[in-house]
């Protein structure tokens, strides 16, 4: 919105300033986190008193969980609410793939409302059946996924590219569609997956968002694209700002969120941001790099996988608990302990996501 006061520039004023993406992404940044720290305790207050006995905790979880009782959940609304003011004030809205990426974070949004909603309403951890909810969000991202195949030039529409090799494209043809569901899809429910500790979920989020704002710039962009022998994808570049009011609403978020947790992401952002951060990917033709940046979800999701797998053939369990951040919980791992480190992996993974933009 407030880049049409580029309009009011003769070229050498304050107004200038707006035409630049990485001024507004930093007025995103500030806008998203000022949004959290003044409706943070607000919204806390309205979902402690609407959702009465909060979250359910489930009772075959670790017992140091039980403590966790009454705390509110859809603390995403804070991060959703925060992503969106931001995204609209600063970001071009001109920009179909800005509205691309905000309209799946908002459908799965919603998605994750619906199940918290039933969870709260029922107190039982069961919420909306799993086979709807996977049916609706194969629709969201193969909508996203036919959208994108359309905004892309000619000569990427439908390929995969990948990581490392220069100019590797593989056309997927109408493929492509169904392999951005399963991008979209998968990084949604594996955020979802690892949101299960205070804190856990929200900074590999922001440090993944922050590495696609990176890459989402310079692939957007002619000149450093082709310095790094990217596959150039116009207009892109404006998703930065979209990232950087989604760092800033996490940060928000996290000041609410650090354990002992005052309110819990809850599947409304959970779902939300992992929809935001496919969307974004398969935007910027990047999904290979988002499981190498967004690896720590990749693991959370496939030791769940793993875990079921193995049961239902052997009846064993491969880890004490899954998803894996309970399997450190039941090794005796202190919550925090667990939380940090993951942390610290998430970060040494965008690292590695980074150096592939420049590794040719």
């Amino acid at each position: 919105m407030l880049y049409w006061l580029t309009h009011l520039s003769d070229g050498g004023d304050l107004f200038n300033l707006f035409r630049y993406i990485t001024f507004r992404a930093g007025g995103a940044f500030l806008t998203a986190l000022v949004f959290g720290f003044i409706f943070g305790k607000p919204l806390i207050n309205v979902l402690r008193r609407k959702q009465g006995k909060g979250q359910p905790i489930r009772l075959d979880g670790p017992e140091g969980h039980l403590s966790k009782a009454g705390t509110p959940t859809m603390g995403g609304l804070l991060i959703v609410g925060a992503l969106t003011t931001s995204t609209l004030l600063w970001a071009r809205l001109d920009n179909a793939f800005v509205w691309l990426v905000l309209l799946v974070t908002l459908s799965f949004a919603a998605l994750g409302f619906a199940d918290d909603y039933a969870k709260v309403r029922k107190q039982t951890s069961a919420g909306v059946s799993g086979r709807v909810r996977m049916l609706l969000g194969l629709v969201i991202a193969g909508l996203a996924g036919y959208a994108v195949m359309r905004l892309h030039p000619a000569d990427l529409s439908g390929d995969l590219a990948f990581p490392v090799f220069k100019r590797l494209l593989v056309n997927l043809g109408l493929f492509y569609v169904p392999f951005a569901m399963v991008v979209i899809v998968g990084a949604a429910n594996a955020v979802n997956l690892t949101d299960g500790l205070d804190g856990l979920a929200i900074m590999p989020v922001m440090i993944a968002a922050g590495t696609f704002g990176v890459i989402a710039y310079f692939v957007g962009r002619v000149d450093f694209s082709d310095y790094l022998d990217l596959h150039y994808v116009p207009d892109t570049g404006e998703l930065l700002i979209f990232c950087a009011g989604l760092v800033g609403g996490g940060l928000g978020f996290l000041w609410y969120n650090a354990p002992p947790a005052a309110v819990f992401m809850g599947d409304t952002g959970s779902l939300a941001l992992g929809g935001a951060l496919g969307a974004i990917a398969v935007a910027t033709k990047h999904e290979i790099v988002l499981a190498i940046v967004g690896g720590l979800f990749v693991v959370e999701a496939l030791s769940v996988i793993i875990q079921v797998l193995y049961f239902k053939r052997t009846g064993r369990r491969v880890f004490l608990m899954a998803p894996i951040h309970h399997h450190y919980e039941k090794k005796g791992w202190a919550e925090p302990q667990i939380v940090i480190r993951f942390w610290i992996i998430s970060l040494i993974l965008a690292m590695i996501g980074l150096a592939t933009l420049k590794v040719r």
